[in-house]
């Protein structure tokens, strides 16, 4: 039987390796990346049966990397591997089209159960969750952060470049857009959030997951 192939994401590289050694009795490790842009120029080139990742990661957090993902490599399983036990980022990780969520401190129990599961067409939640704060599995919830979600893409995408400290300048540089267009996209996301200063946007990043302190 042909071995399945999974691609790795987290920012600590401790995490990566430890994870790596979990898995590389019984499955390919392809590849294991620090932060969600290099998640997907890797996903594009090494199409991977399963991809690991965790949802706080620089330059594109795990929420929009899976979005992409989705388009990307559509047959891929994704899978969450989290320290974040809370039912709202467990909703936004299915809604972003994962096929499994778990923490990392059932990582080594959890995590083979979790991708043979998904890999044969069903859905994984890890069971410490509390069953009353758990998301339907596949379902989104309406109630979750609705603002947030009225921004587009892009705009995720500056919001969190911005939480992470980078100047309009360096985002400019890093989008390959002009300085006025990620103005206009931080005036727009300013308005739609209700937020007046560049530090509160940064505090909103953080408290939503899009960027650390």
């Amino acid at each position: 039987m042909r071995r399945q192939k999974i691609l790795l994401a987290d920012d600590h590289p401790m995490v990566l390796e430890g994870v790596a050694k979990i898995l590389e009795e019984h499955f390919d490790i392809v590849g294991k990346v620090e932060d969600g842009r290099a998640l997907i120029n890797a996903a594009k080139e090494l199409k991977p049966d399963v991809v690991v990742l965790d949802i706080s990661m620089p330059l594109l957090n795990g929420f929009e990397a899976a979005r992409q993902l989705r388009k990307l490599i559509p047959d891929s399983k994704l899978i969450f591997l989290t320290m974040h036990a809370d039912a709202t980022y467990a909703n936004e990780a299915f809604e972003a089209g994962a096929s499994a969520y778990l923490l990392k401190r059932s990582a080594a129990s959890e995590l083979t159960k979790a991708i043979r599961t998904v890999t044969s067409g069903q859905m994984y939640l890890t069971p410490l969750l509390r069953p009353e704060d758990s998301p339907p599995l596949g379902n989104g919830s309406e109630k979750q952060v609705p603002k947030l979600k009225q921004l587009t893409p892009r705009q995720r995408e500056i919001l969190q470049l911005i939480g992470e400290g980078k100047s309009t300048k360096d985002i400019a540089a890093f989008l390959s857009i002009s300085v006025k267009t990620v103005e206009f996209h931080k005036s727009n996301i300013m308005e739609t959030l209700a937020i007046h200063t560049t530090a509160q946007l940064t505090r909103y990043a953080v408290a939503h997951g899009l960027a650390k302190l």
